[in-house]
């Protein structure tokens, strides 16, 4: 289970993994950046790090 996921690793199918606009943002990454548009990186915490902070704290009851 990775927790942290570049733009660069993400399409538009990672919706449920990343949120909308994160997957939005790699999918532009991916499609652009072949064009020569210069897209900035970054990178994103997924929803699984998310439900894991809250069960780790015990936070998900």
């Amino acid at each position: 289970m990775k927790f942290i996921k570049r733009f660069e690793e993400l399409c538009i199918n990672d919706i449920s993994l990343v949120g909308g606009k994160n997957a939005s943002l790699g999918e532009m990454i991916q499609q652009l950046t072949k064009k020569g548009v210069s897209i900035p990186s970054g990178f994103v915490i997924t929803a699984d790090a998310y439900k894991y902070y809250l069960k780790f704290n015990n936070l998900d009851k």
